[in-house]
């Protein structure tokens, strides 16, 4: 069992932090975290970087994570690859779609989701029509499932099969790379280093590409709220996200306000999710954010058209037959747990079929 939570917190202010704040605005401050004392430093060095992660899912609810062991030629690699299949004919795309919520696999085409906050769900079907988000995903999981089949382009020419293999590749570094994280998650929160892993081994995680199409710039101003990815917060427990460079990804506030995630090179913006959220009985944040044009400082020019903005964001979850219920040191007798258990699958399909 665990000691509580927020005195573990706020003891944080006595350790070497191997943190640096790089958004601080409107009171939220989002820090970029050197990951490389969690995979090969001493003990101390090891448990400064998992009180830093969890002092970061506790304020903000996201962070930028360097030295994280993924080299950058790979992430090269699968945005090009991304690239490729975004650009394949339009019925080629259609012929892949998207299987439904239960499933969660396949293409999505332009206009078809609209992300919103949670209690905003039940008018998602008017938003769609008035203002689709601007973007296209593709959808990918666990391979192999009989239940939930990948929708792979390997059937319709030889960039098609090495598609799958780069996607699969992919799949495999980031879920390293998840469990690393959960481990250090584990570690902030005082609980054994490898509490999350019989809760997450499973590998039941989505790899979503995503290509916001190049749009007019006055597209913003002629349609009232139109974003290229609505406000929302991610569903399951952690979100390992990759961005190029064109700017868009930007974080709501506690003053309510949008605070701009700005890219940083060879970094992975990591964001806690609802699950995560819910399973710490609230004391991890899980912060709402959204795509919109890119800064000013990215898209000044003559040009009449916003350019493409490509995205690649692996979606961590829970095993799906996983009850969630309060951890250990986040509720006591006074300080009780905030939401009844969960299965996994359940919550993730409820949350899912009401976007798309």
């Amino acid at each position: 069992m665990g000691v509580d939570i927020d005195d573990e917190w706020h003891a944080c202010v006595t350790y070497n932090s191997p943190a640096s704040t790089v958004v601080d605005m409107d009171d939220i401050q989002i820090p970029i975290i050197d990951f490389a004392p969690f995979l090969s430093g001493t003990p101390a060095e090891k448990h400064s970087v998992a009180l830093s992660v969890t002092d970061a899912f506790k304020n903000s609810g996201f962070l930028y994570l360097k030295n994280h062991g993924i080299p950058p030629s790979v992430v090269s690699d699968v945005f090009a690859s991304s690239a490729r299949f975004f650009a394949r004919p339009q019925d080629q795309k259609d012929s892949l779609r998207w299987t439904g919520p239960e499933t969660n696999r396949g293409y999505i085409a332009t206009g078809h989701e609209k992300l919103a906050p949670l209690e905003d769900t039940a008018g998602i079907g008017g938003l769609r029509v008035t203002s689709p988000d601007l973007k296209e995903s593709m959808e990918i999981g666990k391979d192999g499932v009989a239940s939930a089949l990948n929708q792979w382009p390997d059937h319709i020419d030889e960039e098609g099969q090495s598609f799958k293999r780069t996607m699969l590749s992919f799949s495999d570094t980031c879920n390293t790379l998840k469990m690393q994280i959960m481990q250090a998650i584990a570690l902030g929160m005082n609980l054994p280093e490898h509490f999350f892993d019989e809760y997450i081994d499973a590998g039941d995680n989505i790899l979503r590409l995503l290509h916001y199409p190049p749009v007019p710039k006055d597209i913003f101003q002629r349609q009232l709220g139109q974003v290229r990815a609505g406000e929302h917060s991610d569903y399951g427990s952690i979100t390992l996200l990759f961005q190029d460079a064109r700017g868009g990804l930007q974080v709501r506030s506690p003053k309510g306000t949008f605070v701009d995630v700005t890219p940083i090179p060879d970094t992975i913006v990591v964001n806690a999710g609802d699950l995560l959220a819910r399973w710490a009985n609230d004391a991890i944040t899980s912060t709402r954010h959204r795509v919109v044009e890119p800064p000013a400082s990215v898209s000044a020019g003559d040009e009449k058209d916003y350019p493409a903005r490509y995205s690649v964001a692996y979606f961590c979850n829970p095993n799906m037959d996983q009850v969630i219920e309060a951890l250990p040191g986040t509720y006591d007798e006074q300080k009780g747990r905030k939401y009844p258990g969960i299965k996994a699958s359940d919550y993730l399909i409820q949350r899912l079929g009401a976007t798309i």
